[in-house]
């Protein structure tokens, strides 16, 4: 197989750096794959893999997906971790105006049909934004749903050959804790008000005590993925190769 090859490249890889934390992991196999971008939610975990970034290159590009429907903490906190941890290079990126007038007019797309409006509002927008990377960096982890049990580190994105890193995919929830301690890192302010899972402001809600962390996102409804991890292709039966 070729070098260029992403399979080829992914499987490598996984191989290479299997004994390599995920700091380390993404030093390792950032050079290898060529253009990157880590996305980011600036959600509630989203410090760990920024300050891990802004150790390796504080110009490094993240994108950042502006729904124009979240929390206004979260914008707040966008810009308040990307100044604390001194990165220089977010690229902002939202849903094109023309597009939400026609498909979205009066903002309630999400009531009626939310993979149409997540598709609208992330999906498409992220996929622009894409265009010309070889490979981008997830915060997926495997803990967080029954659809990303099976999550490697590597992966090729279905449709688009480009290779998704998700180095966090073996960290528990208490090791995001103990890692944002360390290294006294500013959490979401709406984590503390019962928000450990943090999307767009109409499908998100509190979480209660006993509940699943991500039981608050679309709550009432079978969806549990935004749809940014199926771009190029649809989402399959869990345990084929692009269980996300």
């Amino acid at each position: 197989m070729p070098l260029d090859d992403p399979h080829f490249m992914t499987e490598t890889l996984l191989r290479d750096h299997a004994g390599l934390g995920a700091a380390a992991f993404l030093r390792a196999s950032i050079p290898q794959i060529g253009p990157v971008a880590l996305v980011s939610s600036f959600g509630a975990d989203s410090a760990v893999l920024l300050h891990m970034l802004a150790q390796i290159d504080r110009d490094f590009p993240v994108i950042f997906i502006d729904t124009l429907a979240l929390f206004e903490e979260t914008v707040s906190y966008q810009s308040d971790l990307a100044a604390h941890l001194g990165l220089r290079n977010i690229l902002r990126v939202a849903p094109h105006r023309a597009e939400l007038a026609e498909r979205d007019p009066d903002g309630t797309l999400w009531q009626s049909d939310t993979e149409s409006c997540c598709q609208l509002r992330k999906a498409e927008p992220l996929e622009r934004a894409l265009q010309g990377y070889a490979g981008w960096i997830t915060g997926r982890k495997r803990h967080q749903a029954e659809t990303r049990a099976l999550l490697e580190r590597a992966e090729v994105e279905p449709g688009t050959g480009r290779i998704r890193l998700n180095p966090l995919a073996d960290w528990d929830a208490a090791r995001i804790r103990s890692y944002l301690d360390q290294h006294e890192l500013p959490r979401h302010p709406l984590v503390a008000q019962g928000y450990p899972s943090i999307g767009c402001k109409p499908c998100t809600s509190r979480v209660m005590v006993g509940e699943d962390p991500r039981a608050g996102r679309w709550r009432g409804t079978q969806k549990t993925e935004c749809g940014i991890h199926f771009i190029g292709g649809v989402p399959r039966r869990l345990g084929q190769e692009d269980a996300a």
